[in-house]
């Protein structure tokens, strides 16, 4: 299983971004496999960033979340007491953006490399990288 950062799952399923065809291939694959996650913190903030305009969806939120929660294309995952938890073992070096930091402590709680562009997270060396 991996788990997706919000920007790669967008990136993907919008079809937009810097993510190469092998990467796209890849994440197409593992879908198929059905070895996508997402967090549940993913999908607030794609309807944040849906209703501030800064990405455009081509349906309704409620039609495209559907879509892009179904089986098929990925798992949600929770975010519980346990990720909450695991998210205050982060090093103190890791930003203090709630989001990846979320996001970051639900790979960790699973025991699941997250695949992300994030430098800071990246840098942060608190969790395994997926390389699309």
């Amino acid at each position: 299983m991996i788990l997706l950062d919000t920007h790669i799952w967008l990136w993907w399923l919008l079809g937009d971004g810097p993510l190469l065809a092998a990467q796209r291939n890849r994440l197409n694959q593992l879908a198929a496999e059905g070895r996508l996650a997402v967090s549940w913190v993913s999908l607030w903030e794609t309807e944040m960033l849906e209703r501030k305009g800064r990405i455009r969806l081509n349906l309704p939120f409620d039609e495209w979340l559907s879509l892009a929660t179904a089986q098929e294309v990925c798992i949600v995952l929770p975010v519980d007491a346990l990720t909450l938890i695991k998210q205050r073992g982060l090093p103190g070096c890791f930003h203090a953006d709630p989001a990846d930091r979320l996001i970051t402590a639900t790979a960790l709680q699973y025991g699941i490399p997250l695949c992300t562009a994030d430098r800071r997270i990246r840098e942060s060396e608190a969790v395994q990288i997926f390389e699309a």
